[in-house]
């Protein structure tokens, strides 16, 4: 499965708040199971953005001292992941069949 499948699918079936970059990356090549290189997952971060599949995952909500990396999809990417979800048996099997699913 491509890094920027894993990304959507890490992030509709978790609940991704790192606190950092690093961090997130860890976190979803943990959950996925997967060794895409930091470079890759950078990429599908990209992507993932200028397809407006995701929000900025930069947060700084108000009142807090510090940023930190949630990764939220918005509703295109809620709609896609969906799509993956009922097409491909590959996403239960790279996330665990019994998987957090919303």
């Amino acid at each position: 499965m491509d890094p920027l499948t894993l990304l959507l699918m890490a992030a509709y079936l978790n609940r991704i708040i790192e606190a950092n970059a690093e961090a997130g990356f860890g976190r979803i090549a943990a959950l996925c199971n997967s060794t895409f290189s930091e470079d890759a997952f950078r990429e599908a971060l990209a992507a993932a953005l200028r397809e407006r599949l995701i929000f900025d995952p930069v947060r700084l909500p108000e009142g807090a001292l510090q940023c930190h990396w949630h990764l939220e999809l918005t509703p295109a990417g809620v709609a896609r992941c969906r799509e993956l979800a009922a097409s491909d048996s590959e996403v239960a099997q790279s996330h665990g069949e019994a998987g957090n699913v919303r």
